[in-house]
């Protein structure tokens, strides 16, 4: 069974920055989108970012210019790089994998406040 472990969440202020990466273990033969969402308190998950086995990106309008997302494809991770953080950017933040089934993280807090 395949697991997906999230990591870099934490607190900051804002403008500052954060990375979150995500691994996948297990077997794995081919993942064809790998992504990030996210769910704030109240509010239903929603995409962030998504990015395909051949590296094609999509991005909500709320985090385009200020997130990065990234893959290796050899080690099966995706990685967020999140720039110029706002307060509404507080949310769990899930990966997300699509291979031949579909997998979840557990989450990942991102807290930006003063």
């Amino acid at each position: 069974q395949v697991q997906l472990v999230e990591s870099g969440g934490g607190s900051v202020e804002p403008g500052g920055s954060l990375r979150l990466s995500c691994a996948a273990s297990g077997t794995i033969f081919r993942i064809y989108v790998m992504g990030w969402y996210r769910q704030a308190p109240g509010k239903q998950r929603e995409l962030v970012a998504t990015i395909t086995s051949g590296g094609t990106t999509n991005y909500s309008d709320s985090v385009k210019g200020r997130f990065t997302i990234s893959r290796d494809n050899a080690k099966n991770t995706v990685d967020l790089q999140m720039n110029n953080l706002k307060p509404d950017d507080t949310a769990v933040y899930y990966c997300n994998m699509r291979y031949s089934l579909e997998s979840w993280g557990r989450g990942t807090q991102v807290t930006v406040s003063s």
